[in-house]
């Protein structure tokens, strides 16, 4: 799986550019601020429909313009596939192989990717929002039934906690079953995922950790609630807590129990990686979960996602470049970076120049 080539039209700070990627490592060099996070982020954006950076999509807009539009044309087992996603200031309009797509979740998996910068720290350090939006991201990628199932559940829940705001207690106490019911399916579903992912995850975050600290610490992930059973014994207890959380539900005015509130325990030697981790620990570890993450689609796709390294290399010692060098090897990779030349201690890549949204030099191996 791999981006053959990119083309950027008013996105960021890009008026018009096209990028052609190799099949290994893609170097994308230049000073700060310059354009290189800009260029990885939008084939995140067409791997995902989303963006790690902004909230809204009219930001992707260059200033001045109406639109802004990103286009790759990719290759995977299954034969080559073009992607195109138009964003104007309310809207946006996605393609797949020239044909508009009704339904982002359909657009959603056709390419996947794998997403590191040092921003990555809020996945250890942050709250569960940040952990949550992680393992929603990486299983839509690979599970449509997981993306409908949390696009039908984020519906009936906002349904819900309007509902909750009502003062006619009547209304509340008849309908809310209701709604009720249907969260608790969807919501089973979702548990039910998250928990089959993470079984796979932790032990290759694991032993990627391992690998890149030469064993000098342990890393472990599990959610931080257990449930037993298939989806309708997970329904049923999810339904309870609905039931019981009611009377507080109501007193705060929005839902306190259910998927959207779960989180991930990230462990370092034992000990709670969010309270106990310095800076160098939580980078690893999130750098850890993220080579999982690209093992886990190995696994289910039979092929690698295309792996995106954000102004990384700086931020390791020299022992961890090499080993993540040497790991990624196989993967196609698009890292970006300030000075090519002290990260990649002659690796052949290809190698591409960038000075404000524009290619000034290109070198390929």
């Amino acid at each position: 799986m791999r981006v053959k080539k990119l083309e950027l039209e008013n996105f960021r700070n890009y008026e018009r550019e096209t990028f052609s990627f190799t099949e290994g490592l893609n170097v994308l060099t230049g000073k700060n601020a310059q354009g290189k996070t800009n260029c990885a982020e939008a084939v995140f954006y067409l791997c995902t429909g989303a963006s790690l950076r902004i909230r809204h999509d009219r930001q992707l807009i260059r200033t001045g313009a109406e639109f802004a539009r990103v286009r790759a044309e990719t290759e995977t087992r299954y034969g080559n596939v073009s992607l195109e996603a138009r964003v104007f200031e309310t809207r946006r309009e996605l393609y797949l192989n020239g044909n508009r797509v009704a339904r982002a979740v359909d657009f959603l998996g056709n390419m996947r990717s794998v997403f590191f910068s040092p921003g990555e720290l809020r996945l250890i350090q942050d709250g569960p929002d940040e952990r949550r939006r992680f393992l929603n991201l990486s299983i839509s990628q690979t599970s449509r039934e997981y993306c409908t199932a949390l696009l039908r559940y984020s519906r009936i829940l906002e349904q819900r906690n309007r509902l909750l705001k009502e003062r006619d207690a009547s209304l509340i106490l008849e309908t809310l079953p209701v709604w009720d019911d249907q969260l608790a399916a969807y919501a089973a579903r979702i548990v039910a995922k998250r928990r089959e992912y993470l079984a796979e995850l932790s032990p290759r975050a694991a032993e990627a950790h391992a690998f890149l600290t030469d064993g000098a610490e342990t890393l472990s992930l599990a959610p931080d609630r257990t449930f037993h059973g298939g989806e309708e014994e997970i329904a049923s207890r999810l339904k309870r807590e609905f039931e019981e959380s009611r009377e507080r539900d109501l007193r705060l005015g929005f839902t306190t129990v259910g998927p959207h509130r779960d989180d991930i325990r990230i462990l370092l030697d034992g000990a709670d990686a969010r309270g106990f981790s310095s800076q160098g620990q939580a980078r690893t570890a999130a750098l850890s979960m993220k080579l999982a993450e690209v093992e886990i689609f190995k696994l289910l796709s039979g092929e690698a996602p295309v792996l995106i390294l954000d102004d990384v290399m700086s931020e390791l010692d020299l022992s961890r470049r090499k080993k993540l060098l040497s790991r990624i090897a196989g993967v196609q990779c698009i890292l970006t970076c300030t000075h090519a030349e002290r990260v990649l201690y002659g690796a052949e890549c290809n190698k591409i120049r960038i000075r404000a949204g524009k290619i000034v030099g290109a070198e390929r191996p």
